[in-house]
């Protein structure tokens, strides 16, 4: 999986958790609509780093708790070098 679907993956299953909608997320965090749709369907192979930070912050959690899921094991990323 590319990490771009490993961090959409991620923060749907975090919004489940919080009980909170893509909407109010994409709201509470300022993106433009077209920045937070392309993070959500992995329309690119890499994540902007700043941009990440700013959902995670949205989310109310922090960065390692984050990048703690099975979905960034190295068995489970496609990583072009």
């Amino acid at each position: 999986m590319k990490v771009s679907q490993a961090v959409a993956k991620r923060i749907r299953e975090i919004l489940k958790q919080k009980k909170m909608s893509q909407y109010r997320l994409e709201l509470n965090s300022g993106l433009s609509k077209g920045t937070f749709i392309s993070l959500m369907y992995a329309r690119y192979k890499s994540v902007n780093l700043s941009t990440l930070i700013i959902i995670i912050r949205t989310l109310g959690i922090t960065i390692n708790e984050f990048f703690d899921s099975p979905l960034f094991s190295e068995e489970n990323l496609d990583i072009e070098q």
